[in-house]
C-alpha cells in the first residue's frame, strides 16, 4: 500500500509495475539487470480518489495520463531496481498529493488609478520614441 496522507492510501492492485532494461551507460550491468521501472496507477478507476482530486490530478500528471485512465510513471535514475521503484512511487505519491490540494480562488481586482496612469504615460512615451524614428528631414544645411 501507498499511503498519502491520514485520509487516502493507494491499494496494491491499483497499481502495476513492470521492470524493463535502462537506457544509458552503465555497462554489462544494463545489457543483463532490467533496472527500469515503469509504474502504472489506475487513477481513474481508484475508489479512494474524489471526482475533484482525480479531474486536478489529470491536468497535472500531463502526457503521464493515458487514453483509459491511467498514470504511468518510468523511472531509470539509478542502477538499482528496488531504489528506482521507490522513486516511482515517491514521484506518484508527491503527484497524487499536490492534486488533494484545492487551488484557491482568484479574486478579480481591478488596477489601481495610479497603475493606469503608468502605464498610458509609458505608452505615451513609446509612442513618441517610435514617431521619432525614420528618415530624418532634410535641412540645407549642407555646408
Amino acid at each position: 500500500m501507498l499511503r498519502i496522507n491520514d485520509a487516502i492510501t493507494i491499494a496494491d492492485w491499483e497499481m502495476s509495475e513492470q521492470f524493463t532494461r535502462a537506457q544509458g551507460p552503465g555497462g554489462q550491468n544494463v545489457n543483463k539487470v532490467s533496472t527500469a521501472v515503469e509504474l502504472r496507477f489506475e487513477a481513474a478507476r481508484s475508489p479512494h480518489l474524489p471526482p475533484a482530486v482525480k479531474a486536478r490530478l489529470q491536468r497535472l500528471a500531463g502526457r503521464r495520463w493515458t487514453n483509459d485512465g491511467a498514470i504511468v510513471i518510468s523511472v531509470q535514475d539509478t542502477r538499482s531496481q528496488a531504489r528506482n521503484r521507490e522513486i516511482a512511487r515517491a514521484r506518484l505519491a508527491e503527484l497524487i498529493a499536490s492534486a488533494l490540494r484545492t487551488p484557491r480562488k482568484r479574486i478579480a481586482t481591478r488596477p489601481t488609478l495610479g497603475s493606469q496612469r503608468r502605464r498610458l504615460a509609458a505608452k505615451t512615451a513609446r509612442g513618441t520614441v517610435k514617431s521619432l524614428r525614420g528618415r530624418v528631414a532634410d535641412g540645407g544645411d549642407e555646408g
